[in-house]
């Protein structure tokens, strides 16, 4: 009987080193790894021509817009931008229109996604205006719930302990994960009004009102809420070496907590945000050179877990507003994260097997994302071809997201996806998506 496909000529990372090989694929899986003789008989055949066959790349802090948003981008256009950057898994964030905080819009939103993706899509949700709606949340599907302190955005009064550390143990109860992002409300709104009385409308002070301080009370106060919970937690976009090593005690003690980091905060400084104005602003901002160093070091350390891309695209009419306070954060990140980590492998601050923790292991370990994040027989077959030796000019204008801008704009980097495979199916082929839409499969925790 024979395989739906066969990738000859394939370079795979085994224990650190280069192996070169062939994979059998079909039914959506890897069934064998092996010489090219030993391969089983076959309906399609390509030649990877000795490039990097990777796990397929997960990012599990995305944006993917739609619905009321649907203007800055779609499910198609966001996933069609996942698979241009080689990732195969995205995990969507809840701050939509309407916000994902109950069954009903998880469901809606899930359904509408199911038409138009063409990667793999599970989705985060807020807290729920009544806790008892938790377990019907996550019988629906969600692979976790996401928690802003920055800002109202659910149903949980971010401002009472005691209602959060409830919350927290409900989802322990269902053993998935909280999400969070770590900035103090009342420390930036106070903040933020100070700045405004006195007329300050430029880039300095929105780092002024997101200081340092404000991420890393926001990261204290939560590790004490875990600890009275129980709850696994998950700290997004880590900005400064204090927040981090906030993260590393815990871990140390034994409390369950993870964090990520993005490219931008690793790879851009406050400086440079200075000179680029509001197309590089985000939530956190991006920090002091010292703050870049420090990341990098948790990096190798292995505190941080993974590295997530916060795609986040708006319209460049947002991104100019006149006021600082008004511009929208975030910026679109699937199509340059994984250039801009490779060029890092081809400047020797990251390995290949760090660059795969960071990108495909940890994210599908953390998150439930079973037979993921592996090349292996039996595996999922969600792969991603990269030529490690490709230099480029990151061009936004480009991009398959409907964001046509990044502050990497630019940018000269070196190594690329060729070849997104999404279980066993060819998706982007050299810049092109050769998926249609809907191809892509909605997943939840636990489902491979």
């Amino acid at each position: 009987m024979s395989v739906e496909l066969i990738l000859n000529n394939a370079q795979v990372c085994i224990d650190n080193r280069l192996v070169k090989c062939s994979l059998a694929i079909d039914k959506g899986r890897v069934t064998k790894i092996g010489t090219e003789a030993s391969m089983p008989a076959f309906d399609r055949r390509i030649d990877v021509k000795n490039l990097l066959v990777l796990p397929g790349m997960i990012d599990v802090h995305v944006h993917l817009r739609d619905q009321g948003k649907a203007y800055k981008e779609d499910f198609y256009s966001g996933t069609a931008s996942a698979a241009a950057g080689g990732f195969t898994t995205v995990l969507d964030m809840p701050n939509n229109d309407p916000v994902t905080m109950n069954e009903k819009t998880l469901c809606d939103r899930m359904e509408t996604a199911s038409t138009k993706i063409v990667v793999n899509v599970g989705f985060f949700c807020e807290f729920p205006d009544r806790l008892k709606e938790i377990s019907r949340i996550v019988n629906a599907g969600t692979v976790g719930f996401k928690l802003f302190m920055a800002e109202q955005v659910g149903g949980l009064d971010i401002g009472d302990d005691e209602t959060l550390i409830e919350a927290f143990r409900e989802v322990a109860a269902c053993n998935l994960r909280v999400a969070v992002h770590a900035e103090d409300e009342a420390m930036l709104d106070k903040a933020k009004h100070e700045l405004q009385s006195l007329g300050r409308n430029d880039v300095s002070a929105f780092l002024d009102a997101h200081s340092e301080v404000v991420e890393v009370a926001a990261v204290k106060r939560l590790l004490r809420l875990v600890s009275a919970a129980g709850v696994a937690l998950h700290f997004c976009h880590v900005s400064t070496g204090e927040a981090l090593q906030q993260v590393a005690s815990a871990k140390k003690s034994g409390v369950p907590v993870t964090c990520e980091v993005t490219p931008h905060h690793l790879l851009l400084s406050s400086d440079d945000m200075k000179r680029i104005g509001t197309l590089a602003l985000t939530m956190p901002p991006v920090r002091q050179r010292s703050h870049m160093n420090a990341l990098w070091d948790g990096i190798k350390r292995n505190i941080v877990d993974f590295v997530g891309s916060d795609h986040a695209p708006h319209t460049i009419a947002e991104k100019n507003a006149e006021s600082i306070w008004n511009v929208k954060v975030g910026m679109p990140g699937l199509e340059t994260a994984l250039p801009l980590l490779l060029t890092e492998v081809n400047r020797g601050r990251l390995s290949l097997a760090e660059l795969v923790r960071l990108l495909s292991a940890r994210p599908a370990e953390i998150f439930g994302l079973e037979s993921k994040g592996k090349l292996e027989e039996g595996s999922c077959a969600d792969l991603t071809v990269i030529d490690l030796k490709r230099t480029h000019k990151i061009d936004a204008s480009k991009f398959q997201s409907k964001a046509k801008f990044s502050p990497f704009d630019g940018w000269c980097v070196q190594g690329k996806a060729v070849k997104t495979f999404v279980g066993g199916k060819l998706v982007m082929d050299d810049g092109e998506i050769v998926a249609e839409a809907g191809s892509g499969r909605v997943i939840r925790r636990g489902v491979s």
